[in-house]
């Protein structure tokens, strides 16, 4: 059996900013879209889809990082003060100070146009998990 990822979904209340933030902050491009109100999309970001779709609810603290469930999308960059001064010239605020990386490096945690927790990772240039 050959089994790869295709795509991580991303349920929001308004699809269609939240799609615009991803191509605006993180340089997304769109693979799909259903041309409808409320829009569903795929967007490709690296080597990975995003589906973009509508809610029907929503939790108040998407971006505690001890619920269960999927938590945060993780970015892997060479750099981690050149990933933020970028997205920080792109309107994103960090509220948090960079913190050790499981397996070695740094992380660097932010929030996307509707709270969802993301992070940057960088990596030792040695690191056995590049």
């Amino acid at each position: 059996m050959n089994i790869s990822v295709e795509h991580i979904a991303i349920v929001a209340k308004d699809p269609a900013a939240l799609k615009s933030w991803y191509e605006r902050v993180l340089g997304a491009r769109e693979v799909f879209t259903n041309g409808q109100n409320p829009l569903t999309c795929l967007l490709s970001l690296g080597n990975v889809w995003f589906e973009i779709y509508a809610s029907e609810k929503s939790l108040p603290d998407t971006a505690n990082n001890k619920l269960a469930g999927f938590r945060h999308l993780a970015l892997r960059v060479d750099s981690l003060e050149a990933a933020k001064a970028e997205l920080e010239k792109r309107g994103v605020k960090f509220s948090e100070s960079e913190r050790p990386a499981a397996g070695g490096g740094r992380v660097l945690f932010f929030e996307d146009g509707e709270g969802n927790l993301l992070h940057f990772v960088e990596r030792p240039k040695d690191s056995q998990l590049r």
